[in-house]
């Protein structure tokens, strides 16, 4: 990474910036009237680039240091790698995934690039107040040179009274967005023991585990970004990306904080088992996990490395281009000495950003590797990685580490832009940053996110044959009504679920995760919950004149779920109050720990079919509850079509449980409420 400095009294090239696409501000911004009297920043990035994502700290850090009112201001300068890159609305979602506050600019057409003669994706390059070019800093790693030269050109131009106080214009486009109820989820796995998604909903920080029916069981973080273990009501997170699931245990891979954490939902407790919590340039590893730094970790999943089963979690580190393991157990790798539980080192990946292949892990080379799938069983016994930058999917050989191709990019290992659309065979096809992969055994089949051609694939390991399977190629968000007829806006994980039946996806920049179901050939959603992305207020007092009814007992055991079905209906002609909030609380009076980590309130958004609330109790109980009961109780706001009279009305619905001993076969007892106001 070099550092280039220019003479602070050449003149920036005469380049025409207001006639080009702008987001976060009011209108363009033009070098000869906003932006004159500032010292300008210009961040020349790609969003794709996991180098351009690490300097944003940097960027925020000096935005809360000097203002624009102090004279400086940070310009994005986005020029494209990949023909998705350049379209405004890709790139607007972008700036909301990463929360850049500053103005960017859409060089669609690199012609900024060309004039300032910007090489590669990270340059920075300063300008002083009357557009001249001060220097230039290329690739990452260089906050503390940058904090320091915006510091003198500030102090510099100040003297001399150059610099101007005035606004630039900044509206950012994130204050008029509505909530929702996902933000950018960028990963989604499967349990099928418990019948289980986790969904890490990166763009609020959180994760969330959700039955596969869409019932939220469990939510963690958010929605502001931290880094805090312990109860999970307490713990955050920081865009977080994969996640791998197994009983009551969650892997997270904590991805701009450079953690792993691990959720344990019994317990309700998060802890840290990997990484340090600053972004780590070792590219070797093998400290224990604690002590280990990493870089920008992008998906984990659960696999064997030895004799015990789940002894490992491997980790796709997107930051340092590599494939790591974290040993969960004692285990050992190929041709590697054994490991002990705790260590976390790297498996394959030199750390030089290419497409390269080899029969020896350390020497092979992947670009971003930002999506895995377990093969186990012979004859893959495998890692499928999908490798971003190259457009490649590649296969890790669990036997002894050999790196290969499987579709996608091309031989030359340094040519990184073999990409696009293409179906076909091993190199003949054509992926766009693809960001995960699946992997059916039952159908020895490989599903692929080809994330920026907004396409699920679906590949022959053993041919090498790659086709469509759904997405029309377009930015959408259709439900069909073919697979090859939905649409996608850059899907950024997927998982299987039903024996190879259906398809979870995180349908990352629609914000939802969709079900493709391979049998009838439909799509459908599953939303978390009726949940604010933000927590809902509180819920209004409970009126005397309310309905309050008492249900028939119910027979339940330790670890079923409850599930209450309620049947809500509005007087003739009457409808919900879109700006009223209302809502639902669930209680269990008195034994207050049946409901431990638990979402207890949401909001009630659509009467048209019921509202389902569920209830895990505990695996066991702490003690001998006295007569235990849920209660849930509705505030419902509605007004009346035909004329202004609006009213609030709210009912409660208490449920005694009768706890028996033997759990049996059935794993949820449903109750059916019914109530007209």
């Amino acid at each position: 990474m070099k550092v280039e400095n220019k003479s602070t009294m050449s003149r920036c090239p005469n380049v025409n910036i207001r006639g080009l696409e702008w987001l976060n501000t009011r209108g363009p911004l033009s070098l000869n009237n906003e932006l004159s009297g500032k010292v300008v920043l210009l961040d020349f990035f790609t969003y794709c680039c996991i180098n351009c994502i690490h300097i944003l700290p940097a960027l925020h850090q000096l935005e809360k240091r000097h203002t624009v009112k102090d004279g400086l201001v940070i310009v994005g300068v986005h020029s494209a790698k990949f023909p998705n890159e350049k379209v405004l609305a890709n790139i607007r979602s972008a700036v909301l995934r990463y929360d850049i506050c500053h103005p960017v600019v859409n060089d669609s057409e690199a012609h900024l690039w060309h004039e300032l003669e910007v090489s590669c994706w990270p340059t920075l390059v300063l300008l002083g107040p009357c557009g001249n070019l001060l220097f230039s800093l290329v690739g990452e790693g260089h906050r503390d040179r940058l904090m320091l030269f915006a510091d003198c050109a500030l102090r510099h131009y100040g003297k001399q009274g150059l610099l101007k106080s005035h606004d630039v214009g900044i509206k950012l486009y994130k204050d008029s967005l509505p909530p929702n109820i996902l933000a950018f989820p960028g990963k989604v796995a499967i349990d099928n023991g418990s019948k289980r998604l986790a969904i890490a909903d990166t763009g609020h920080h959180r994760i969330l585990v959700v039955s596969l029916n869409g019932q939220l069981l469990h939510v963690i973080g958010g929605p502001e970004s931290g880094r805090k273990d312990g109860d999970v009501t307490e713990a955050s997170f920081s865009s977080p990306q994969g996640v791998a699931i197994k009983g009551d245990v969650v892997y997270v891979a904590d991805t701009e904080n450079h953690l792993i954490r691990k959720i344990e939902l019994l317990e309700g407790k998060v802890t840290t088992v990997a990484g340090v919590g600053a972004q780590g340039t070792d590219r070797e590893g093998g400290a224990m996990g604690t002590t280990q730094p990493i870089s920008s970790p992008w998906d984990v999943t659960l696999g064997t490395a030895g004799s015990v089963e789940d002894n490992v979690l491997w980790i796709a580190m997107a930051g340092t281009h590599q494939i790591w393991a974290l040993f969960l157990a004692d285990g050992k790798l190929p041709k590697v000495s054994e490991s002990k539980a705790g260590v976390c080192v790297r498996w394959a990946g030199s750390g030089s950003e290419e497409n390269r292949n080899n029969s020896y892990p350390h020497k092979a080379g992947f670009a971003q590797p930002s999506g895995l799938a377990l093969a186990p069983e012979e004859p893959w016994s495998c890692l499928f990685v999908a490798d971003s930058e190259s457009s490649t999917i590649r296969t890790l050989a669990l036997k002894d580490g050999a790196v290969k191709s499987l579709i996608g990019g091309e031989r030359d290992p340094m040519n990184l832009f073999a990409f696009g659309d293409v179906d076909g065979k091993g190199v003949d096809a054509k992926l766009q940053h693809p960001l995960g992969v699946a992997w059916a055994p039952e159908q020895s089949l490989l599903y692929v996110a080809d994330s920026y051609n907004h396409k699920i694939k679906v590949v022959q390991p053993k041919s090498k044959l790659c086709n469509t399977l759904a997405g029309t190629g377009e930015v959408g968000d259709t439900l069909g009504p073919e697979l090859i007829k939905t649409s996608f806006n850059e899907p950024g994980g997927i998982c299987v679920g039903d024996g190879g039946k259906l398809l979870y996806v995180a349908d990352t920049n629609n914000h939802q995760i969709k079900v493709l179901d391979l049998v009838s050939k439909t799509v459908s959603r599953v939303y978390s919950a009726p949940i604010r992305s933000v927590p809902s207020t509180k819920a209004p007092k409970f009126p005397k004149s309310a309905a309050k009814k008492e249900m028939a007992p119910v027979s339940v055991a330790a670890g079923q779920t409850v599930v209450m079905s309620l049947t809500l209906s509005l007087p003739e002609g009457a409808k919900l109050t879109e700006e009223a909030p209302s809502c639902w609380t669930l209680s269990a009076e008195g034994t207050e720990w049946l409901l431990d980590h638990q979402v207890t309130t949401g909001d009630i958004t659509d009467l048209s079919k019921p509202l389902v609330v569920s209830a895990k109790l505990p695996p066991e109980f702490k003690e001998s509850p006295s007569d235990p009961k849920l209660t849930l109780a509705v505030w419902i706001y509605y007004c009346l079509e035909t004329g202004s009279a609006c009213t609030m009305k709210a009912a409660s619905f208490s449920q005694p449980l009768n706890i028996t001993a033997c759990l049996g076969e059935v794993e949820e007892v449903t109750v059916a409420l019914a109530h007209a106001f």
